[in-house]
């Protein structure tokens, strides 16, 4: 009997201390912060050498790169004006696919981050805040858990259908060769 009583303790011990333990988790775990836009100014300073393939480069010399400055165009205020839009730089219905991030949250927005950029990094990658930094970006586990997206597909097509204005049809196998900016085939000797 005095062993059956021993026994029901140290289980009541163990069942206490795990419940107090993952009341302690529950507290100290931080909060899930939403992942922050940065800019594409903060990839450059990895992204931009010829070992990666120069691919801040390759962005800076693309449509997307521009798609803010597009909306300033005499075609673009046209295209606006059939769409009901005064200004295309200011209008929610232009901004919200021709700015990375427009419509997400201010706080989501670090002081980095400029809509100028037009369709930047993060576009396709996602926020980078959380996975910017080398040691994650070295694992490609770590990177995505930090908010990195390998397939930009969905992001693209967001964009890049019917609710455009200028839609002309979009084949993602067919536009990413097109923009694609890998990182160069490592030479094997």
């Amino acid at each position: 009997m005095k062993r059956i009583a021993v026994i029901l303790m140290v289980i009541g011990l163990v069942i206490a201390f795990a419940a107090m333990s993952m009341a302690q988790e529950k507290t100290e775990a931080p909060a899930k912060a939403s992942h922050k836009f940065i800019g594409s100014a903060k990839c450059k300073i990895c992204h931009n050498s010829p070992a990666k393939g120069e691919q801040f480069k390759k962005w800076t010399e693309s449509k997307h790169a521009k798609a803010f400055e597009v909306l300033a165009t005499p075609e673009a205020k046209e295209v606006g004006t059939k769409a009901g839009v005064d200004s295309p730089q200011t209008s929610e219905k232009c901004l919200v696919c021709h700015v990375t991030g427009f419509a997400a949250p201010a706080e989501t927005k670090e002081a980095t981050f400029a809509q100028t950029e037009g369709v930047g990094c993060e576009a396709c990658h996602g926020a980078g805040s959380d996975y910017k930094d080398m040691k994650v970006m070295k694992s490609k586990e770590a990177a995505a858990a930090a908010g990195l997206v390998a397939n930009p597909e969905k992001g693209c097509v967001g964009c890049h259908n019917e609710k455009s204005p200028t839609f002309k049809g979009f084949k993602f196998e067919e536009m990413w060769p097109k923009i694609a900016h890998m990182f160069p085939e490592a030479k094997t000797q």
